[in-house]
């Protein structure tokens, strides 16, 4: 006798594996039929590939197949190493992951320094960075935001998984100099105020 749930969970699974990018339960949905529980068949697979050498992993609310964690080291390729980002590369990655969605103008801004074509390019030809629409002012300028192969790459479930400040500081990865400019610039912040509360009195 056939299984409806499992006919659905194989229905499932076969479309990730057959999909070119990660996808939404809706986007399953649209090729599994609308009314299937694609949440329960996710949640049965998940399970399933569970410890295997491939695990089925969601990932900023898309769903795909990625190799186990502990195994990622045996499928990396060469070509890989030359995907190695500059300096720009990386600030301009970490303002997009940590402010998006964030137009060219806004990442400049927060840099200090103007960014070439090329930096967005590099980041879109890795899958990590995709246009995010148009902010709706003058001009109307194009925004950018992180994608779920940034996500997946970085193993990352959600953008709040994001390291913090503290995190940051913990390892090592801000800058001294930056950090003892913040320091300076809250004690002018603090004495500001001070001298507006002593003038109110």
């Amino acid at each position: 006798m056939i299984d409806p749930a499992e006919d659905l969970t194989r229905a499932v699974e076969a479309t990730l594996f057959a999909a070119s990018e990660p996808m939404t339960v809706a986007e399953i949905g649209a090729y599994v039929g609308i009314d299937a529980d694609v949440r329960r068949a996710l949640a049965e697979l998940a399970m399933r590939y569970e410890g295997r050498g491939i695990n089925l992993v969601e990932r900023g609310g898309r769903w795909l197949f990625q190799t186990a964690p502990d195994l990622a080291h045996i499928l990396r390729r060469e070509r890989e190493e030359a995907r190695k980002l500059s300096r720009a590369g990386i600030e301009t990655l970490a303002i997009i992951a940590y402010h998006e969605p964030v137009s060219r103008a806004e990442i400049e801004a927060i840099r200090g320094v103007q960014i070439s074509k090329g930096t967005l390019d590099v980041l879109m030809e890795a899958g990590w960075v995709r246009p995010a629409g148009r902010r709706e002012v003058p001009g109307r300028p194009l925004t950018y935001a992180t994608t779920a192969g940034f996500l997946a790459h970085f193993g990352l479930e959600h953008r709040r998984d994001l390291p913090g400040i503290d995190d940051l500081k913990a390892a090592g990865l801000l800058d001294p100099v930056d950090l003892a400019f913040d320091a300076l610039e809250m004690q002018g912040r603090d004495a500001e105020q001070l001298e507006t509360v002593d003038e109110s009195d």
